[in-house]
């Protein structure tokens, strides 16, 4: 960013974002929650949109916008419902009265759904995922910012925040596993085929959202808000490294171009290494036990959470090493001029990587399970704010030989789909095919497209809502409403150039009709005497 026009500008932005996000996590109430929560909205989509003089950024911010909108109408409704039933909006006088009420009230499925849009919209849950690949378009500090550690987990942060309320509306709470395992395993569908390197970790975003979301729905806050955590640190770390190589590549994205940067790059490559075992779930990492905590409590709730789960775990073990193994070996396949600008970044961009890697090793021990004779140390220090769940909630029941099951289960499907990753992409040396080339057939073709998701919402909600503002606008305004208010303008104008042609200036003439309108009054006389 050093030497971009907007510098100041951005930096602007950037600390009125974490001020927003700040407002928005220490506040001590709904209200305070809400104007945090549409500050960070604003700050994404001038972030986004940084760039604006590119159309599609500007398209790709206002995408993000309207889509978030949507989710904040919930919020906005579901805080009158609050402060009609409760009679305030503060947590410590809203939740206390919500413990007291009974399992699957009415009300609290109203609110917690409503709530739930909001979340949807805030952390890119299906239907309103389709904004976060597109804002890429913004600088990738931004991306490891705002789309992997902060604004995207506000959602997440708001419903465990609400934990009580959500667990006396378990309607609420099926929607959610559903919705975030749904999520989770699309998103890494779509991200499987993708060759822009930043819309590989934007779809994984996404389905780490959805993994977030399953641990809430299946009661796991704990685990969730854990993922929340390691995921800031592996995910920042790899956007931050994809920034580090589209910085040497001379702002390439396309990984296709890439290929052997490890020689080039070496510390990028060694901390990228890092990220994506741990995003993997690959142990002792970070990512192997907070993925592992919510895919345990899943197993317990439902078995067919965590078989989904897992498969959604293979994808992402296959997608991140396909983007590390595209990007770091084989041959170069960018241009010489590409080639002769390859350098490793320098100390400014290189020390985050390294602390993030760091973190991204031994992040884990914040919350070590029971199984590996652990400390429960986040469990314990969050134990205050889930106190009133953990009364009413059914304890976390799973023997330790099942839990290692499937943590084996895990850890080894992981490895796994490295292995099979790297046999395509580095034994066989198969790159993804270009755009203009042969187009794929079936599966890849679905997933390639993106599951034709933004064609769809263009088909039957942008086109209609179009055609509709274009009758709005040239029948009910221009003919209807412009037509009424120029029609009278018209008339009086008209009018008037009529009447003015009385005022002749001419003596004679004024007399004479002084005299007519003189008659005129006698006779009204005469005839009404």
């Amino acid at each position: 960013m050093a030497k971009d026009d907007g510098f100041g500008k951005y930096f602007a932005y950037l600390n009125l974002f974490i001020f927003f996000m700040l407002l928005l996590v220490l506040g001590s109430n709904y209200l305070v929650m809400f104007i945090g929560w549409e500050g960070v909205g604003l700050c994404s989509y001038l972030l986004i949109g940084f760039w604006f003089q590119n159309t599609n950024y500007a398209k790709a911010a206002k995408k993000a916008f309207v889509m978030n909108r949507i989710g904040d109408l919930g919020f906005l409704i579901a805080m009158f419902f609050i402060l009609a039933n409760f009679g305030s909006l503060e947590y410590s006088v809203v939740l206390p009265q919500v413990a007291g009420l009974p399992m699957g009230d009415s009300v609290l499925l109203v609110i917690t759904m409503l709530l739930f849009i909001a979340a949807t919209g805030k952390s890119a849950q299906i239907p309103l995922f389709t904004w976060l690949p597109d804002a890429m378009a913004g600088p990738t500090p931004v991306s490891a910012l705002i789309h992997a550690a902060t604004m995207v987990t506000a959602g997440i942060y708001m419903i465990a925040r609400s934990n009580i309320m959500f667990t006396l509306s378990p309607v609420t709470m099926e929607v959610i596993a559903i919705v975030g395992t749904a999520t989770a395993l699309i998103a890494a569908f779509i991200a499987i085929t993708q060759n822009d390197i930043k819309k590989v970790l934007a779809y994984s975003t996404v389905s780490q959202l959805g993994y977030m979301f399953i641990g809430l729905g299946v009661g796991a806050f704990t685990g969730a808000f854990f993922h929340v955590l390691t995921h800031a640190f592996f995910k920042a770390l790899l956007f931050l490294g994809a920034g580090s190589v589209i910085h040497s590549m001379s702002n390439e994205q396309d990984m296709r171009s890439m290929g052997g940067l490890k020689k080039y790059m070496p510390t990028t490559y060694i901390t990228m290494l890092i990220g994506t075992i741990a995003i993997a779930g690959i142990p002792p990492f970070s990512g192997f036990f907070s993925k592992d905590e919510i895919l345990a409590h899943a197993f317990v709730a439902n078995p067919i959470f965590w078989v989904l789960g897992f498969l959604g775990a293979l994808c992402t073990a296959f997608y991140m090493f396909r983007l590390l193994y595209l990007t770091f070996f084989g041959k170069f396949r960018g241009t010489e001029e590409q080639k002769h600008h390859l350098h490793e970044s320098p100390w400014a961009m290189t020390l985050p990587l390294i602390i993030l890697a760091v973190l991204a090793v031994v992040g884990g021990a914040l919350n070590i399970p029971e199984a590996l004779h652990g400390g429960h140390w986040l469990k314990d220090f969050l134990s205050p704010v889930f106190a009133d769940t953990n009364k009413i909630a059914q304890p976390f029941e799973l023997a330790h030989s099942t839990e290692y099951l499937l943590m084996g289960a895990s850890a080894v499907g992981a490895i796994i789909m490295a292995f099979i990753a790297y046999q395509k992409y580095v034994k066989k040396e198969e790159v993804p095919q270009t755009d203009d080339a042969v187009q794929p057939s079936g599966l890849y073709k679905l997933s390639y497209h993106k599951m034709y998701v933004d064609e769809i919402y263009d088909a039957i909600i942008v086109k209609p809502l179009n055609g509709l503002s274009k009758f709005f606008h040239q029948i009910v305004e221009r003919s209807g409403i412009d037509g009424l208010i120029n029609g009278i303008g018209d008339f009086f104008l008209s009018s008037g150039k009529g009447i003015r042609q009385l005022q002749s200036g001419h003596v004679g003439f004024y007399i004479f009709m002084m005299v007519i309108g003189v008659i005129a009054f006698m006779l009204y006389g005469l005839l009404t005497i």
